[in-house]
């Protein structure tokens, strides 16, 4: 890839130098828990969701749209994202069917037009920015009767989340994290502002408990944890959460 190319790899964990965590972590060890992550994500999803098929928005998609999550030609997506550089990025590299440039919140789809909306680490630099009551009823909009919001975000009952949320507290985050909006959500937040936009129902699993720069051997060792993320009293302490929520018939 050359420098002025705008995209990135398909699978590629983002690294970056101003991030003191990222720099102190072996690339390979923090690009292990992703692939963990992201077969994690794809799995429960598959799952939970009930879904073979569709039109998916991907909103806020990155580098990133969600393709290993609903793959192709049986989903198609349309990914969204403020950045003129990585819907460029996604437009070169075709890891999504269409992609525009846009806002959260702010998006001039038609109503009831896509049987998936995906938020996909996106929702916790939002919150850094306003209120995320615009992104649920926006999704709420653009669903199908029958379609679902899909969220996966951190989680703020979690240990890191709750570190990360101190950090942010007191200031430290840019120095330590490398960016200050970097919000972990609370379980109860998500769910509640879920139901507030007439997403219901809605189901919270843990799609991992392990900490991306652990050493891989305790990443192994703590992986099978992962599967009691469905249960309810474990789903809201998990790292990273997946949200879940229908637009009813």
């Amino acid at each position: 890839m050359s420098a002025s190319s705008p995209s990135r790899p398909a699978t590629s964990e983002p690294y970056s130098p101003d991030n003191l965590l990222d720099r102190v972590s072996r690339r390979s060890t923090l690009e292990r828990q992703y692939a963990h992550m992201m077969a994690r994500e794809r799995a429960l999803t598959q799952r939970r969701l009930g879904v073979q098929r569709g039109d998916v928005l991907s909103v806020g998609a990155g580098w990133h749209p969600g393709r290993h999550i609903f793959p192709s030609p049986e989903f198609r997506i349309t990914a969204v994202d403020s950045d003129p550089a990585k819907v460029a990025g996604i437009r070169q590299t075709n890891a999504a069917d269409a992609a525009l440039v846009g806002v959260a919140g702010e998006l001039a789809l038609p109503p009831a037009s896509f049987d998936v909306v995906l938020y996909r680490l996106v929702l916790h630099h939002i919150a850094f920015q306003g209120p995320l009551t615009p992104c649920f009823t926006e999704a709420a909009r653009l669903l199908r009767p029958g379609g679902a919001l899909v969220a996966i975000e951190p989680g703020a009952w979690h240990p890191v989340g709750l570190g990360l949320a101190l950090a942010n507290r007191v200031g430290i985050a840019p120095a330590i994290h490398g960016t200050p909006d970097d919000v972990p959500l609370s379980p109860r937040r998500l769910l509640v502002e879920a139901h507030a936009a007439g997403l219901w129902p809605a189901e919270l699993h843990a799609v991992t408990y392990t900490w991306r720069r652990l050493a891989p051997a305790l990443q192994t060792a703590l992986a099978p944890l992962d599967e009691l993320g469905s249960r309810s009293r474990a789903a809201p302490f998990g790292h990273t959460l997946l949200l879940i929520a229908r637009r009813t018939p």
